[in-house]
């Protein structure tokens, strides 16, 4: 994705070899990123995943040696693409003639070559608020709940801008940042990493979108409880449950339904989830 660390990349025991890509329109064909002859130390690292989320780990393994390119991997079908400069970073000045991915181009394809659907395609933040969820996990949490295949990611509840394909034992494989290759890291859970999420091949049951923007979640069916997590824009959202509690008005609304968000262990009005003031076919939170 379209991080700027500028930390040098970590030299791998990945043997690697030449491959030729296609030519982009207009543009000459050219020798691009090594790919890696075996992604050594990158596989699944531990159990509990899916079949889907091990095979979404093999396939990024499978692009070990690939180059990081700004923007790469969002073409019209999941794969590398040639990147485009990002004019904050100098480091991208190559990315053009760099076929490759981007950190969320990467599990866009990783995703879609598991599930044999493009139910990824967006940016960090999209795949991070995607309806394929079906747990999430706070920064707090650290590994401990993941499995292989979960998504990793960095920003804060307005911006993710950064996400990583999990492979167990405290390791991930991602498309970093430009001037570098698609690698295996250790996990790091400091700095403003955010948490991760689990998806799934299909949408969630009881599968809703919010609207409006800056909207909070709860921790309670009620506004002066603690806040959760802010949509920053509408967003898919599993309800699990909807309940009558604190009446809220709100965009000339007035309500007294609230919703469970299980994803995000949190409350939202309904005033905020499009249909009706009770939504049709959840059920009532016992």
């Amino acid at each position: 994705m379209r991080n700027r660390w500028r930390a040098a990349a970590a030299a791998g025991a990945v043997a690697l070899s030449l491959v030729t890509w296609p030519a982009a329109a207009g543009q000459p064909a050219r020798a691009a990123a090594p790919r890696a002859a075996a992604a050594e130390g990158c596989d699944v690292l531990a159990p509990g995943a899916s079949a889907a989320a091990e095979k979404a780990v093999r396939t990024a393994c499978s692009q070990i040696g690939v180059w990081y390119t700004w923007g790469g991997g969002h073409g019209p079908a999941p794969g590398p693409t040639y990147g485009t400069v990002d004019p904050t970073d100098p480091a991208s000045e190559h990315d053009p003639q760099r076929r490759g991915f981007d950190c969320s181009g990467l599990v866009r394809y990783a995703y879609a070559e598991a599930t044999g659907r493009d139910i990824l395609n967006g940016t960090a933040h999209s795949q991070y608020h995607t309806p394929h969820a079906t747990a999430r996990f706070g920064a707090a949490e650290g590994t401990g709940p993941l499995v292989p295949g979960d998504l990793l990611v960095w920003g804060n509840a307005r911006k993710v801008h950064h996400v990583a394909i999990y492979l167990g034992a405290g390791k991930m494989v991602e498309a970093r940042q430009s001037g570098t290759r698609i690698t295996v890291s250790d996990v790091r859970t400091g700095g403003d990493f955010f948490g991760a999420v689990r998806v799934d091949g299909s949408p969630g049951q009881g599968t809703f979108s919010t609207w409006g923007t800056d909207v909070w979640t709860h921790v309670e069916p009620s506004t002066t409880s603690a806040r959760v997590h802010k949509f920053a824009g509408p967003t898919s959202v599993r309800v699990q449950c909807q309940k009558h509690a604190q009446s809220v008005t709100a965009e000339g609304i007035t309500n007294d339904a609230w919703s469970y968000l299980p994803d995000h262990r949190a409350w939202i009005t309904n005033i905020y989830i499009k249909g009706p003031a009770w939504l049709d076919g959840v059920p009532t939170c016992r």
